[in-house]
């Protein structure tokens, strides 16, 4: 018993009076429905983005040729050669999560999509027409595919261009059988195909994650504990936009350094530098931190002896916790918020040029008193683009979300950030750029949220 998929007609219209039908038109007939199926599969395929994206397409391209219903794909991470058993990912089609799980206790011996990975001499199919009584299989195999519903089975590795398999799939059939010749010669066609586009988006994935991986490590592992003040911080990364950093550094004496910052590129060379940025910041903050326009003097020098042509924004703070005092300097960068009972104000930094743009950077600092149970918003210019629109209405925008936070939301850093991040828009793109250097970048960077609560 084949299983049938359904393709275009083949209608080639009537073979005229007394004349059977041409074979050779058949047959031409037929190679041009082929042929526009794995066209459209293809360019449906390569439409795809992501690496779900990619094995869930090639699943059901698949399932389309083989008249299958179900299917999944074991896929190897990239440069894992030597990875333990059982380490592959698991993607399905048409399998609830728990039938994907059963399929995952199949000993490797026996499931089609492992040995096509493990075996050392190379295997171009595995097909099972009835998986009832098919010979060699785990007792565990034959129960997982009776308590699925599945009776056949057909599987194909995914290989790179040097004939190595990196994955494989398998489709499922509901009734015993065996694909046609012509189904098994059309997913190879296809397969050769999807395989190269899905190792392309596996190798974007893993590059991201490995970004990412350096990315979580620029940052502070945990907030400090420093008496009279509360924290709490949040990052969401932009994937096309330029990296942000954030810091809290306790000083000598009892103060406190509060810092963010965000570099006006994206990729991997403005996350090296967003880096040397912070570890300057650092080192900059302990030495002078009590006044914050030194310490962003000396980082706009060492940026533009370091970063030549790569500017950035920062914004630091130092703070006094048992006095609640709290001097800022602001090179470009937006604004704090200042958040208390019944009210939401912007503090006045004065407009100033991102670091590293102009031969020389100024701008005074300005110093705040602050009354218990206040907390400093510092935030990027990423939490304004989540906003959208004119910048002015963003900020309109984050302070209406601030003031709408409830009151325990309002005590509580950690509440008010969550709150803030539910409560503006998760899109938007705030084109409109200042003299205050937000939206100089034209790229939508990093959001970072900086709560500090003044006891």
């Amino acid at each position: 018993m084949s299983h049938t998929p359904t393709p275009p007609s083949r209608n080639t219209g009537p073979a005229g009076p007394g004349r059977p039908p041409d074979t050779a038109e058949v047959r031409l007939a037929g190679w041009i429905s082929d042929l526009t199926v794995l066209q459209e599969l293809t360019e449906r395929i390569g439409r795809t983005s992501t690496l779900r994206e990619a094995v869930e397409e090639t699943l059901r391209a698949g399932a389309r040729l083989l008249g299958a219903r179900r299917g999944l794909l074991a896929l190897r991470g990239p440069h894992e050669t030597g990875r333990p058993p059982g380490a592959e990912r698991l993607i399905g089609l048409g399998l609830e999560r728990a039938e994907l799980g059963q399929w995952e206790t199949v000993p490797r011996a026996s499931a089609c999509h492992t040995r096509l990975i493990d075996d050392e001499e190379p295997l171009r199919e595995i097909g099972h027409p009835d998986l009832a009584t098919a010979d060699g299989l785990h007792p565990r195999h034959r129960a997982v595919a009776a308590g699925t519903g599945c009776a056949a089975s057909y599987a194909l590795p995914l290989t790179t261009e040097a004939g190595d398999p990196f994955g494989a799939a398998l489709w499922l059939f509901d009734r015993p059988g065996q694909p046609e010749s012509r189904q098994r010669r059309l997913l190879a066609r296809y397969l050769r195909h999807a395989a190269g586009h899905i190792a392309g988006r596996r190798e974007l994935a893993h590059a991201r994650e490995a970004l990412a991986v350096v990315r979580d490590g620029l940052l502070p592992a945990r907030l400090p504990r420093v008496a009279g003040v509360t924290l709490a911080a949040r990052q969401r990364t932009a994937p096309r936009g330029g990296p942000a950093c954030w810091d809290v550094l306790p000083l000598p004496d009892g103060g406190l350094g509060l810092a963010v910052g965000a570099a006006s590129e994206a990729g991997p060379a403005a996350l090296a530098a967003m880096g040397r940025l912070r570890a300057g910041l650092r080192a900059y903050a302990v030495m002078e931190g009590e006044d914050p326009v030194a310490v962003l003097s000396d980082l706009e020098l060492l940026l533009r002896l370091t970063e030549p042509g790569r500017p950035a924004t920062a914004l630091f703070g130092y703070a006094e916790p048992a006095t609640r005092r709290l001097v800022l300097a602001s090179a470009g960068h937006p604004p704090p918020l200042v958040l208390g009972e019944g009210h939401a104000t912007y503090a006045e930094t004065a407009l100033s040029a991102p670091l590293n743009m102009l031969s020389c950077w100024e701008a005074p600092s300005v110093e705040l008193e602050l009354a218990p149970g206040e907390t400093v918003l510092l935030y990027t210019e990423g939490l304004l683009r989540r906003v959208g629109g004119p910048l002015d209405r963003a900020f309109a925008g984050l302070r209406t979300a601030a003031l709408s936070a409830p009151a325990a939301a309002r005590a509580d850093p950690e509440a008010l950030l969550d709150h803030l991040l539910r409560a503006l828009p998760g899109g938007g793109g705030a084109q409109a750029a200042g003299a205050s250097g937000v939206g100089a970048s034209g790229v939508a960077g990093d959001t970072v949220l900086l709560a500090a609560r003044f006891d």
